[in-house]
């Protein structure tokens, strides 16, 4: 069976995936790369923390902070399944959908129901995704609450924060997965609109995503105050 894609529609997607797969690619798995990052910062950041908790009577403080985390990432995973509930309203009533995008001028909206049907599933794709991740890191944060409660007094309880470290760690990593979806989610919205969009949108998001982890003020802020003035 043949998509009804255009040779433009498929560059555009080809384009959004390699933006996509090929950032995360690179900053999570190449060391050297990941090392000058936001997201490595900030995993020291919450290594020097755990380190501190031992120390500490009281840590209704520490707590709390793993609750703010998790409230956020609740956020985000509710979110996601109203916007999942949205994008199967807008595939049961294709022609709605098509009639409100195509209202707007300069648009290239697919007049094809399956070509309208390939743009929502994608979106479902990502969002979807994006709940799994969140849902995964919310988890992660929540073993992370505990792993801070069962912590004793040092020296002993060293190893101890060294894993209640990894796992708060691996839960922002999961976070930052799931909010990387959302922002590509976003641009893959775009590819209702016309491919050039979708190109433009995804080039738009990967450059947002290296400022912000490479090139922005708190990147500079956290890597001053890891190595010290």
């Amino acid at each position: 069976m043949d998509l009804p894609l255009s040779t433009l529609d498929w560059i555009a997607l080809a384009i959004f995936v390699a933006c996509w797969s090929g950032y995360a690619m690179v900053v999570d798995r190449v060391p050297s790369i990941r090392a000058r990052s936001v997201i490595a910062a900030m995993d020291e950041h919450r290594r020097r923390w755990m380190r501190m908790v031992p120390e500490r009577e009281n840590r209704i403080a520490d707590i709390s902070i793993i609750g703010n985390l998790m409230t956020s990432t609740s956020f985000l995973a509710n979110t996601s399944i109203f916007i999942l509930g949205g994008l199967m309203a807008m595939l049961g009533a294709p022609d709605l959908g098509r009639r409100i995008f195509g209202a707007v001028p300069f648009l290239h909206v697919p007049i094809d129901e399956a070509g309208w049907e390939i743009r929502i599933f994608l979106l479902i794709f990502i969002f979807v995704r994006a709940f799994f991740e969140l849902t995964w890191a919310l988890r992660q944060f929540n073993y992370c609450s505990i792993c801070v409660g069962a912590l004793g007094r040092l020296p002993e309880a060293l190893p101890q924060t060294e894993v209640a470290a990894e796992v708060a760690n691996r839960a922002a990593r999961h976070f930052n997965t799931g909010l990387r979806a959302y922002y590509f989610g976003l641009a893959a919205l775009a590819w209702i609109l016309h491919p050039v969009a979708l190109i433009l949108s995804s080039l738009l998001v990967l450059r947002e995503l290296h400022r912000r982890e490479f090139r922005s003020v708190v990147r500079d802020a956290l890597k001053l105050t890891q190595e010290g003035p």
